[in-house]
């Protein structure tokens, strides 16, 4: 077998070495984003700086490094590589292996670079999980195929006084504890400008802290690998200045009122004897929920309590808007829940959930009901009666 002549093979370099800075750029910009919520190098609160203050160095370190690296590779590349007047082909250029000089060095200098780095990471580790000791609430999370649900013991009894769904609402400036819990897989939560990510483990309570620097509406999404509706499985992080935090809290405490509007009276009896099943509205359908088995049969227990679901920006799973937002990015702000309602999303919903939302089927060898809202054949007309009988839930 014949050798290529080597006149053949510079072309080919350099068009490699041309299209390199071409391909460098293009990737560049694919991580370029005007409107780039979940963007972890942009920190709202004093704990996601911490991080963002230990991984802005590393990242300046790591570049550099890459660059002397990829620097000397191309110089090595160009100085020995095989030219047409080589005497011999096969032979190889003077070699270090044995120069206790350079084997030192390179060998030292790794050794203290990462020495250097380890040392912050672990002193901010230490702050970050500090940060928990000055906490003046706690908030218990809990992920399940495929929403988060949140509970409040505002009264510090060991017991919730309400539980919310797809919005966790806290007060800004202020330090909150989460618990976080699973009731199924293992899933993670991760609001990205505020903290880094915690693992919610079947059996295990992991805690997390979150502080915003002001209010705002902060996203996030589940990022373990948990089933069929993992990417569906979004989160937000709501931040209220104190006053309204109050009012919020004070509201979700209370029972939902039996709306008195004929459609939307028509929407609670539909809702009382078809989804007490899964959901309870506190002060609409408790008994009959009581009675169905709080969700017993349920492979994760109870569906998202729906008793103030008007408060809500979001809904199943936080991937639709609950209200009409003009934000750029798409989401739905504090001051814009309770104007305009998304009800062509909400109807969507109501129509077919699993053609919005993909469900695990059920296992017939099993007890495993299937996860997920199913197909409940609603007429069009009990669609817009559920509609306007959600709408009430404020």
């Amino acid at each position: 077998m014949t050798n290529r002549p080597r006149t053949q093979r510079r072309p080919v370099v350099r068009k490699f070495l041309a299209l390199a800075p071409v391909a460098s750029l293009l990737l560049l910009l694919s991580a370029c984003a005007s409107n780039a919520p979940q963007d972890t190098l942009e920190p709202e609160g004093p704990i996601a700086r911490k991080i963002d203050g230990l991984v802005n160095p590393v990242f300046l370190v790591a570049g550099v490094v890459f660059v002397l690296v990829e620097v000397g590779t191309v110089l090595l590349v160009r100085r020995f590589r095989l030219r047409n007047d080589d005497e011999d082909p096969d032979a190889l250029p003077p070699q270090t292996h044995g120069n206790f000089k350079l084997e030192i060095a390179w060998t030292i200098a790794p050794a203290i670079l990462l020495a250097v780095v380890g040392i912050f990471t672990v002193a901010t580790l230490f702050d970050v999980e500090a940060a928990a000791d000055d906490a003046t609430m706690t908030v218990t999370v809990v992920g399940q195929q495929w929403w988060w649900e949140y509970q409040y013991d505002t009264d510090l009894d060991g017991t919730a006084d309400f539980v919310t769904a797809n919005d966790l609402v806290v007060p800004a400036a202020t330090t909150v504890k989460l618990e976080i819990e699973s009731r199924d897989v293992i899933h993670s939560f991760w609001i990205p400008k505020l903290n880094g990510k915690k693992d919610a483990v079947p059996g295990r309570t992991h805690q997390l802290t979150v502080e915003s620097d002001e209010a705002g509406t902060f996203v996030g999404q589940c990022t373990e690998y948990c089933g069929l509706s993992h990417a569906y499985m979004r989160q937000r992080l709501v931040a209220l200045d104190q006053a309204d935090y109050d009012t919020w809290a004070t509201n979700q405490a209370t029972d939902a009122d039996m709306p008195q509007d004929g459609q939307a009276q028509a929407g609670a009896d539909l809702f009382t004897g078809t989804c007490s099943r899964c959901h309870l509205a506190r002060g609409i359908n408790d008994e009959e929920f009581e009675d169905a088995g709080s969700g017993d049969d349920l492979v994760s227990g109870p569906a998202p309590d729906l008793t103030h679901f008007a408060t809500r920006g979001v809904f199943a799973g936080a991937i639709f808007d609950l209200w009409e937002t003009d934000d750029p990015a798409g989401i739905v702000q504090w001051d814009e829940i309770g104007g305009t309602m998304d009800k062509e999303a909400l109807e969507a919903w109501l129509r077919d959930p699993p053609a919005e939302k993909p469900m695990a089927p059920a296992d017939p060898e099993t007890t495993d009901v299937g996860r997920g809202m199913p197909d409940l054949n609603l007429t069009e007309e009990q669609i817009d009666q559920l509609v306007a009988f959600f709408e009430t839930l404020d």
